[in-house]
This record gives C-alpha cells, structure tokens and sequence, in this order.
C-alpha cells in the first residue's frame, strides 16, 4: 500500500522585482553587477523552492513600467511562476494607478493589496506602500553606488517643503494601512503585514506603523525598498512581539525567503 504524502503551504516573500520585460530600457544592471541576469536568477530559485500550494508576498516595486499596458507583461511572468501571489505597492509602480484598471486584466493566481485584506487557508494580509520618514532611516547601513553617466535617479532632498510633503503623504498612507487592516479575517491564525517601506529605522522604536501593527495583532511584517545593504545591515528584528523581515531582493540574493510562525 503506497504512503500519501500532503504537503503542507508555505508562505515565501520577496520584493523589489524590478522587472522589465516590457521596457527594457530600465534593466537592473546598471546598478551593479549583481543585478545582472536578476530575473532569471529569482526564476531559479522561485522553481527550486516555491510549490502551487504556497503562497507568495511581493511587498512593491513590481515593474519599471510606466503603462498598465507594459507591465502586463511583467504580471504575466510572474503568474507563470508557482505558487499564489499577493502583491502590494511600491514607489516605482507608477503603472499601478487604480484597483478599477489593474484588477480586470490582472492574470490568474495575483491578488492586490490596497485599502483591503487578503485571506487564503487561515492566512490573512493586509498592508500598503507607505512612505519616507526622517525617523525611519538606514543610510549607514547602504553602500551607495557611484551610478553610470546617462542613468538618471531622482535624489532625495530634505527641504522643509520636502519635508512636510512626505509627512502628508506618509500620514495618508498611515490611513490606508489602517483600512486594510480592518479588513483583515478575525478567524485567520495567521496575520501579515506587508508595506514596501521600512516601518522603522535602524534603532528600533515605536512609530505610527509598530503602534499599528501591534494594535491589529500582526505576527510578521514583510518590507522592501532598501537596496546595497550591508550585511550587518539590522533590517530583520523583533519589536514588541512583531517580526520584521526585509525582502527586497538583492538583499535576499534573489532567493525568496520563507516565513516562519
């Protein structure tokens, strides 16, 4: 008589894809060499690791493109990989501009987070994009790259108008976290966050997000948006019974991380 064997579902993470199959204009390497050939090394290791039955995070920076139209070819290389995935939004998803446009053509297995939750076999998510924070800050902790002649990146300012812009816009997304949370299953036994940016900084304290995340019960807290971390880098911690675990894959070598409960 044969042994049957059930597997059980995992739940990976990973962020910062940066794909860009549909402009491929804005490829990774000019980064780093060790963003070269990124998406066939995440491809890898997503095969190797990541079964039908599991469930995958992608806390943001999805795809380069600007058009709904070019990322969906981003979208479809990523529902061609295994596993069930939930994606939520990050700074450069600029193609992302409404629920109304991208759920409809979404493909297969890709569920969105933003003002809501998701909840599949007993696992609940909520979260959101977030955004910058002067307390929030890991700068000595980035080995920052000289970048090549004709990449253009936006440097960050700190003016006193930069500075109550991002408090406004950091204050409205504050709210959105908050209406996803609500949404999230009373029933669940396992709750997630997910948000791209860091939810505090390098010396762990109390901000609005912990005070959030605590006050809903969240168990694991999945965040990206930090690239060339050392590896001393203090991004995955435990904060008032939380677990914070930064994705962002070039931290991640390009290899999913499981999470654990």
């Amino acid at each position: 008589m044969g042994i049957w064997y059930i597997r059980v579902m995992k739940i990976w993470a990973i962020a910062d894809l940066h794909l860009s199959f549909g402009v491929p204009n804005k490829k990774m390497d000019v980064f780093g060499p060790r963003w070269e050939n990124h998406a066939k090394k995440i491809e890898e290791h997503w095969r190797d690791l990541i079964s039908e039955e599991d469930l995958v995070l992608i806390a943001g920076d999805i795809s380069w493109a600007l058009h709904l139209e070019d990322a969906l070819v981003d979208l479809k290389w990523i529902a061609n990989l295994p596993g069930t995935k939930v994606m939520s939004k990050g700074n450069h998803d600029l193609w992302w501009k409404s629920m109304s446009k991208v759920k409809p053509i979404l493909p297969p297995r890709i569920h969105l987070i933003y003002n809501n939750a998701f909840t599949y076999q007993g696992v609940s998510i909520g979260g959101t994009r977030l955004w910058d924070h002067l307390d929030n800050d890991f700068s000595s902790y980035i080995e920052f790259q000289k970048i090549p002649d004709g990449v253009h990146v936006h440097e960050k300012t700190h003016t006193k108008e930069d500075n109550l812009h991002d408090e406004k816009i950091y204050k409205s997304e504050i709210e959105r976290l908050k209406l996803s949370l609500n949404c999230l299953d009373p029933t669940a036994h396992t709750r997630i966050a997910m948000i791209h940016y860091p939810p505090t900084g390098s010396i762990q304290k109390k901000t609005a997000v912990t005070t959030l995340l605590e006050t809903y019960k969240i168990q694991t807290c999945v965040y990206g948006h930090l690239h060339n971390l050392k590896e001393n880098a203090p991004v995955n911690f435990n904060y008032n019974g939380i677990s914070y675990i930064c994705t962002s894959c070039d931290f991640l070598k390009f290899k999913p991380v499981e999470l654990t409960f």
